[in-house]
């Protein structure tokens, strides 16, 4: 291997070793606010799970919650039924099949989402600012190029 293609592996070999540094920050401030809330990881996990699916514009069915979280029917009910208990989310039926169900989050749930994640949100645009936008936009890139790649693998496994 030449001193280059070397030099390229152990870039690429530090890179993974900061996304996976960047992905468990990010599972710890998701424990945190969990406990922030008084909830379970879990229940937590499904909470932002909800939140982003519907600022995504395709909010969640109970079934699909419980496909992304990897629980079972059962427990997913158990698991909203605390969530609505605490006043977190609620169960619609806005589809015109009304036995379809929508889960929403509470505004009340969005309201310390932001209190909690606020400040690390301007933190971090602060160190992204410090970026010219074109190294952004690679960047951008090189992160959706990512997803897709995982996406495709996890649907292989």
């Amino acid at each position: 291997m030449s001193n280059t293609s070397a030099a390229r592996a152990a870039q690429r070999e530090r890179l993974m070793e900061s996304l996976q540094t960047y992905g468990a920050d990010f599972s710890e401030f998701g424990r945190r606010f969990a406990g922030w809330l008084g909830l379970h990881s879990t229940d937590a996990e499904a909470l932002l799970q909800i939140i982003y699916a519907e600022q995504g514009g395709a909010p969640l069915s109970p079934a699909r919650l419980a496909e992304r979280i990897h629980l079972t029917s059962g427990a997913t009910t158990s698991l909203l039924n605390r969530l609505e208990s605490a006043g977190f989310v609620s169960r619609t039926r806005e589809h015109s099949d009304r036995r379809i169900v929508t889960l929403r989050s509470e505004q009340s749930v969005h309201d310390r989402a932001d209190e909690f994640f606020d400040p690390l949100g301007v933190s971090i645009d602060a160190v992204m600012s410090g970026y010219p936008p074109e190294m952004l936009v690679q960047f951008e890139k090189f992160m959706g190029d990512l997803h897709a790649t995982m996406q495709t693998r996890l649907g292989e496994v």
